[in-house]
C-alpha cells in the first residue's frame, strides 16, 4: 500500500510565489494567504524578521492534515530593512538609497507539518543596481512595477535591467528560493516534478 502524497497549502497569494513553486511541479492544494502584523521589532536585523515573519506566516494558517509554505522577502540596505513600496514616494527613495550599492536580499520560508513542527530555511542574494539617474528612478516609477514590492523594485521585471550583478538566488529575490524550497519539500515527503 503507498503513502498517499502529503496535502500543500501555500500561505501566500502572490502569484510570483505560485509561478515559482509551479517550477518543482508543485500546486499547492490550497491558497490561504496569512494575514500578520508585520511591523519589524526594535533593533531587528533583517535576516531575524525575515526568519519570523516566514514562521509566523506558517502558523497564521489553519493547515489541519496539510503541511502549510510560507516565505517573505526582506530587502537589506546595511542592518536597514526596505518597506514594502505603497507610494511612490516610498519607492523612489528605495530607489535613490539602493542607486549604486550592493544590498541584500533574504528570502525565508517555513514549512508548518501537522504535527506542529516546523522546517526552516534562509537565502541570503547580494546584488547590486548600477547607478541609477533620475530619469531611469522616473521611468521605472511611472513603470508602476514597484508597486507591492520590497525594496521598491521587483527583479523578474524592468528592474533587472539596472542590476549588473547578483551573488545568489534569482528565484530567493523574486520571492521563493527554488533551492531552499525543493529540500523542505522533499525532506517532508513531497513529490516533486
Amino acid at each position: 500500500m503507498t503513502t498517499p502524497a502529503p496535502s500543500l497549502i501555500l500561505a501566500s497569494a502572490s502569484p510570483r510565489r505560485r509561478e515559482l513553486l509551479a517550477r518543482l511541479g508543485v500546486e499547492p492544494d490550497a491558497v490561504a494567504p496569512a494575514d500578520i502584523d508585520e511591523t519589524p521589532h526594535k533593533g531587528e536585523l533583517p535576516r531575524d524578521y525575515a526568519t519570523r515573519m516566514a514562521r509566523e506566516k506558517a502558523a497564521a494558517v489553519d493547515g489541519g492534515t496539510s503541511h502549510v509554505l510560507a516565505g517573505d522577502t526582506v530587502v537589506a540596505c546595511g542592518r536597514r530593512i526596505l518597506p514594502k513600496a505603497e507610494d511612490e514616494t516610498t519607492a523612489r527613495q528605495c530607489l535613490e538609497l539602493l542607486s549604486g550599492r550592493r544590498h541584500r536580499v533574504l528570502s525565508a520560508i517555513a514549512l508548518a507539518a501537522p504535527d506542529g513542527s516546523v522546517r526552516e530555511r534562509l537565502n541570503e542574494t547580494q546584488l547590486k543596481f548600477k547607478r541609477l539617474s533620475g530619469e531611469e528612478i522616473d521611468a521605472y516609477i511611472a513603470s508602476g512595477e514597484w508597486h507591492g514590492k520590497a525594496g521598491g523594485y521587483a527583479i523578474q521585471g524592468m528592474a533587472e535591467a539596472l542590476i549588473p550583478w547578483i551573488k545568489g538566488s534569482h528565484s530567493g529575490v523574486v520571492g521563493l528560493p527554488l533551492y531552499e524550497t525543493r529540500a523542505l519539500l522533499n525532506a517532508a515527503g513531497f513529490r516533486l516534478g
